[in-house]
């Protein structure tokens, strides 16, 4: 019997879609060259409709016309190198899906290459982890727009649902599309998960909460307008102790972070565009400052500060910060998809933004109930600029900026390092003004390096120069 779709590295990840995709009615052929994981994986798919193969030309033979093969293997050269191994043998009109971490500049560059030979490439992205892989993942797919229509069925399928029923697979757009999408979800979940944890920081360094009392926060704030899987996922956290010690968890792990570099790449194609991403941008420094432990070790004991203590109300304190924390959390997908909008005029892709927030309310890392709210904004406005502009998100900042103010000055006052609030108010505070410095700026540039300058009493796009001395 041939086979619907083939997939090529079989660690979890792959394992997992070859699961669902297989739970989901299709049948499936496994290639890995790896044959300890192979083993692991014919061991796994023992009473599943899914053959796995020790060699590549018995894989290929027994995949149905045209070809679908999804690659699951690590970003980079590794793509490359199995790109150009399967593509002597595939003929055209078959299907090559990338659905690991490319950049979409190699995304784009792969797809402009076996255009030319008539195979046609999808890059997608899929989020979720390997729960999404094997349950229900968002997943991003963009590319050869003739690509769609053969693995739709497939991958929206496998895709988590929303609690309406709609799929989160869905086109993005041409090229690289559907890996810059997944690309600024991962930067907006750098973002999100630095705020969760300056909101967890100032409860256990300023008000000096136990975890259990965090765990009873974080539950309430998710039945709310903060509902979200991460935030979810902390309250169960902040339960759970440890094994060896019976203290929780939470106090026995090194506080210094790893990354794999998406939320780097989003802040890079943010400077490359022209984009503000602040708090994207400063989560991924939070992420680095925390990896010189050594020397903060040795600085923690030579650098002074004051120390935190609060002693006003507790219980308005906590509503202050989740105030905070909402705010700043919308800036922080503001501020990806007023990215995703720059990346969509400069490279032509046609984005729906409603359908990416439709294609996140689910599945993903980032999924959260405002989500809805972001949909309906584009729904309603499909050219807005910027988040902060529906009536929805202005409203709900308006009302929260107070404490959210409030909060950061006390976070400043106490010596508590809150990058990530900090950033989201001043992207916002410099978003609302409709004059900011740069005229000084202006003036230096031209001062020193006769760069010009602009007035605001001449028609624009005509520039002057002043000898300033």
């Amino acid at each position: 019997m041939l086979c619907d779709i083939g997939v090529i590295g079989l660690g979890v990840m792959g394992q997992n879609l070859a699961l669902n995709i297989e739970r989901n009615g299709f049948s499936v052929a496994g290639f890995d060259r790896d044959p300890q994981k192979q083993e692991t994986a014919q061991k796994g798919f023992s009473d599943k409709k899914i053959k796995v193969f020790d060699n590549q030309k018995s894989f290929l033979n027994t995949l149905k016309s045209p070809k679908k093969i999804l690659l699951m293997v690590p970003a980079g050269g590794t793509v490359d190198e199995l790109i150009n191994a399967l593509q002597v043998n595939l003929v055209k009109g078959d299907l090559l899906i990338d659905g690991g971490n490319s950049h979409f500049q190699d995304t784009e560059r792969r797809w402009r290459e076996l255009k030319k030979e008539g195979i046609l490439f999808i890059g997608t992205g899929v989020s979720g982890g390997e729960e999404g892989a094997l349950l229900g993942a968002s997943i991003m797919p963009g590319g050869d727009p003739n690509a769609w229509p053969l693995v739709k069925p497939i991958l929206q399928a496998i895709a988590a649902k929303t609690e309406d029923g709609q799929s989160c697979a869905e086109w993005v757009g041409a090229g690289g599309a559907g890996h810059f999408v997944k690309m600024v979800h991962n930067g907006i979940e750098y973002a999100d998960m630095q705020l969760i944890c300056e909101a967890y920081f100032l409860m256990d360094r300023v008000l000096g909460m136990t975890s259990y009392e965090m765990h009873n926060v974080f539950k309430e704030w998710n039945k709310g307008e903060l509902n979200s899987y991460l935030i979810e996922i902390t309250a169960d956290i902040l339960t759970k102790r440890d094994d060896e010690t019976n203290v929780p968890l939470i106090d026995v792990i090194l506080d210094t972070a790893g990354q794999k570099g998406t939320g780097r790449w989003t802040s890079i194609s943010a400077l490359d565009l022209g984009v503000p991403v602040p708090t994207i941008a400063e989560a991924v420094f939070s992420r680095t400052i925390t990896a010189i432990k050594d020397e903060r070790m040795v600085a923690s004991k030579k650098l002074k500060g004051p120390q935190p203590f609060y002693d006003g109300d507790r219980a308005g304190f906590i509503e202050m910060i989740r105030q905070a924390l909402l705010a700043s959390k919308v800036c922080s997908y503001a501020q990806g998809f007023q990215l995703m909008r720059a990346a969509d005029k400069e490279y032509g892709w046609k984005l729906n933004f409603g359908t990416i927030a439709l294609v996140w309310r689910a599945g993903c890392i980032i999924r959260a109930r405002f989500l809805d709210n972001i949909k309906s904004a584009f729904e309603k406005e499909s050219g807005l600029a910027n988040l902060l502009l529906d009536d929805y998100f202005a409203s709900l900042i308006d009302q929260a900026q107070d404490a959210w103010r409030k909060v950061i000055s006390k976070s400043v006052e106490l010596g508590i390092p809150v990058p990530a609030f900090s950033s989201a108010l001043a992207y916002y505070d410099s978003y609302r003004c409709d004059r900011l410095p740069a005229n000084l700026l202006q003036a230096q540039r031209d001062y020193f390096g006769a760069h010009s300058y602009e007035r605001i009493d001449k028609p624009s796009g005509q520039f002057f120069h002043t000898q300033w001395i």
